[in-house]
Order: C-alpha cells, then structure tokens, then sequence
C-alpha cells in the first residue's frame, strides 16, 4: 500500500486526530452509529474526535486507547 504525502495544518497531528476530521467523518458513518459515538462522548465528557480516535485504535491494537499508543499488526 502507499502511502500519500499531506502536509498537515495547524488543527492537525500525526499522533492524533483532528476536531475537523472527525467533523468530516462521522457523516459517513449509520445514523445509528452517529448517535451512539455522540452519546459516548457526551457520557464521557470526552471530544468527539477523542472517541472515534479510541475507537479505531482499540479495533487495531486491542491494547492501545489512542493512536499514539497504537501497534497495529498491519504496519
């Protein structure tokens, strides 16, 4: 797979992801889905970027809470 050179803007890490992203990407998701995400959030008090971060990297790396902790096997 390769992978594609971005320059990133000021609102974004390569450890983590962005306010905007998870903006972006959550419209792409089930309705169902959305709304559980967003109750998540709201419960935890956490961003909602923060949740759908710890999401994937919990699906990746059973042991990882975040993308910067994260050791997938697909590396």
């Amino acid at each position: 797979m390769q992978s594609v050179s971005t320059s990133l803007s000021p609102q974004q890490s390569d450890e983590h992801l962005s306010p905007v992203a998870a903006k972006m990407f959550l419209p792409a998701l089930p309705e169902h889905i959305q709304r559980a995400l967003l109750a998540h959030a709201k419960e935890t008090q956490y961003p909602l970027e923060m949740v759908l971060e710890m999401a994937i990297a919990g699906f990746l790396d059973s042991e990882a809470i975040t993308f910067a902790d994260c050791r997938s096997e697909y590396e």
